[in-house]
């Protein structure tokens, strides 16, 4: 009994204001107006949704569009280069605090980054499964002789697509089986 005196209280102030009676909410009045409890929640997430978007104006001309698009890609495009300017300064600012690094013998790959290897198909017969052959040209440290020899690996190739003399590119990763350590990832040049 209370809450009713206190809606209808409150709705003697709002006419009391002015002597025409209210119009209908509009979607764009919406959030100025509170919501009454006869609206579901729904209802009430559509009126403030409405209240946000921009008010539509009218069909544009393709050129109108075209214009539009230009101005917001060339602000994208200023704070892009806003941005890569400001890392560009924070990666000197860093690379000036860090002292001279020795020129050693960098490693072939780093923690986290897997070998590669190329080579040839010299078997695509099992399922999902290909040997590549790898020629390893290596110069003896002492005699300096160019020593050759071959490598085969065992590597994972999901969609069977390399063939028998294919050259490929397969990279290292977990262990899928007793022998396989490798994964195909691009053929490079097909066989004739």
């Amino acid at each position: 009994m209370a809450e009713e005196t206190e809606d209808t209280i409150g709705e003697e102030v709002q006419t009391a204001g002015g002597d025409a009676p209210a119009e209908p909410a509009t979607p764009a009045a919406a959030p100025a107006t509170p919501a009454t409890p006869s609206q579901t929640r729904r209802e009430r997430l559509e009126t403030r949704r409405a209240a946000r978007r921009p008010a539509s104006r009218g069909p544009l001309t393709p050129e109108q569009r075209d214009e539009e698009r230009r101005a917001r890609r060339a602000e994208a495009a200023k704070q892009r280069r806003a941005y890569r300017a400001k890392l560009k300064e924070r990666r000197v600012a860093a690379r000036a605090d860090q002292p001279e690094a020795e020129a050693a013998h960098a490693p072939e790959h780093g923690p986290g980054r897997p070998k590669t290897r190329q080579g040839v198909v010299v078997s695509a017969k099992g399922d999902k499964t290909i040997t590549v052959r790898i020629d390893v040209v290596q110069r003896h440290r002492r005699y300096r002789k160019i020593l050759r020899h071959t490598v085969k690996l065992h590597a994972h190739d999901e969609r069977n697509v390399a063939a028998e003399g294919d050259t490929v590119r397969i990279v290292e990763c977990r262990p899928m089986s007793r022998t396989k350590r490798w994964r195909l990832t691009d053929v490079l040049e097909r066989a004739r």
